[in-house]
């Protein structure tokens, strides 16, 4: 299936994006290597996959992609709810992220995406 968004977004620990940027590319965290396609959200998801996957976690990325630049090899296929997800069927090159920023984790355990979206 095929979806028109502007950005997508992983949420990635700051060692896994320094080797990523070591290796001019991210072949995924591993739950991405376990499932075989690189997950991601889109904006309206995002707030959501944080707290499902990494509430409490500090010392994380959040990584915006151009999907334009992923062509044939990023799908969005039906995940959580049935909604549906970015996943990408190869490394992600690193000439298509936008940006990689440090996502705040609050006193709560929950992350502040002020600024960030």
């Amino acid at each position: 299936m095929t979806q028109t968004v502007d950005l997508i977004y992983k949420i990635v620990p700051a060692s896994l994006w320094r080797e990523a940027q070591e290796n001019g590319c991210f072949t995924g965290a591993p739950a991405d290597l376990a499932d075989g396609f690189i997950h991601f959200s889109g904006a309206d998801q995002l707030r959501e996959t944080a707290a499902k996957w990494f509430s409490g976690q500090a010392d994380l990325l959040l990584v915006a992609v151009d999907p334009v630049t992923l062509g044939d090899a990023l799908r969005f296929e039906p995940s959580r709810g049935g909604a549906l997800f970015p996943h990408l069927y190869s490394a992600l090159l690193l000439n298509a992220v936008v940006f990689a920023k440090p996502l705040p984790l609050r006193p709560d355990g929950q992350h502040d995406f002020t600024g960030l979206l």
